[in-house]
């Protein structure tokens, strides 16, 4: 496993980081849940992320008991804040400085430490002044129950906003955490260029698309039993989108190029976010520790030009590169549970 500093800060990071999204609290069972993170520190990965909101909470109680026993300085966690959480009343969700201060408690109970490594926005919240947001992280700072901050899904211009009042707060924000694969390239045109500016590192979600890029999904053909797209609690709604035939024809001529670098399709997914030098670390879900290990063998591959102009040509106009899309992933009205 390589390691890379997020953003500019001199944090270490796994470049390959764990994440229990659509998996631990309900997908999975907590055994196998706790013997993926082991995998996943056997593979040499030493970052985990989660999110209070992931299986309404339950996430965050799993990755505590699975990381409970060992060393905390050795490990790198982070948690989110910002979607709803417990009964949903009006103050479950968002990023005000009531909410804010309840939930990094409630995490920090839940994962069995004192501290996070990074604290992130999960979205940006429109119903609270980012004065207000960002100073309710400094005293999550300042108070010692996290060292960095970071944000989730944020447009350029509100990276750049947050990163001002960070600096003027005497706090580091290091770390955007955007989707971003070879099937999803939104951040690209104005994210990455405004975050390598200021320093801001890229933690990636869904580098493989929700498993589309594995190529295990066949144009035409029934989705194998027990997959994301047949899990109802797994995903399968944020799926659908990449199971057209056109997708999945385009993922399957990757398959020769990966075939040729001796790598699954999976390990070139991981490896080809990897090469963007603003991405501090891919983060990768599993449900079963053999996956685990599969993808912490992207790490330290390199895609020379040639293999990347590859890729391009074999996915061709399926790609989505509209950087206007990542503005509607957080909702003018802060969700709440039903």
């Amino acid at each position: 496993m390589e390691y890379r500093n997020l953003g500019s800060s001199g944090l270490k990071v796994s470049e390959i980081s764990y994440g229990n999204w659509l998996t631990h609290g309900s997908q999975v069972e907590e055994d196998a849940a706790i013997a993926c993170v082991r995998q996943a520190l056997e593979s040499g990965i030493t970052t985990f992320d989660t999110a209070d909101v992931y299986a309404n909470t339950k996430a965050e109680t799993v990755l505590g008991k699975a990381l409970a026993g060992q060393r905390r300085e050795s490990l790198e966690i982070f948690t989110k804040v910002y979607a709803p959480t417990g009964p949903g009343g009006p103050n479950d969700s968002g990023l005000s400085r009531k909410h804010i201060q309840e939930a990094i408690n409630g995490s920090l109970q839940r994962l069995q430490t004192d501290h996070v490594d990074l604290y992130q926005a999960h979205r940006y919240d429109h119903e609270t002044p980012l004065e207000e947001t960002m100073s309710a992280f400094a005293d999550v700072v300042h108070s010692g129950k996290a060292h960095y901050i970071g944000v989730s899904e944020w447009t350029s211009e509100q990276i750049r906003a947050g990163h001002a009042l960070a600096a003027d707060l005497k706090i580091p924000f290091v770390s955007n955490q955007p989707q971003y694969s070879m099937l999803y390239r939104v951040i690209e045109a104005e994210v990455v260029p405004t975050s390598e500016e200021l320093g801001v590192g890229q933690v990636v979600w869904s580098p493989i698309a929700q498993g589309v890029l594995t190529g295990k999904y066949q144009p035409g053909q029934a989705h194998p039993e027990g997959s994301r797209a047949t899990d109802a609690m797994g995903g399968a709604d944020m799926i659908r989108r990449w199971l057209r035939d056109d997708v999945l024809t385009a993922v399957q001529r990757l398959r020769p190029i990966a075939d040729d670098l001796g790598l699954s399709m999976a390990q070139l997914a991981v490896a080809w976010v990897l090469q963007n030098s603003n991405v501090s670390s891919a983060i990768v879900g599993a449900s079963r520790p053999e996956q685990v290990m599969d993808n912490a063998a992207a790490s330290g591959v390199t895609l020379e030009a040639g293999v990347m102009k590859a890729i391009d040509e074999a996915l061709g106009a399926i790609v989505v590169t509209d950087p206007s899309l990542t503005d509607p992933q957080s909702p003018r009205k802060r969700p709440v549970n039903t």
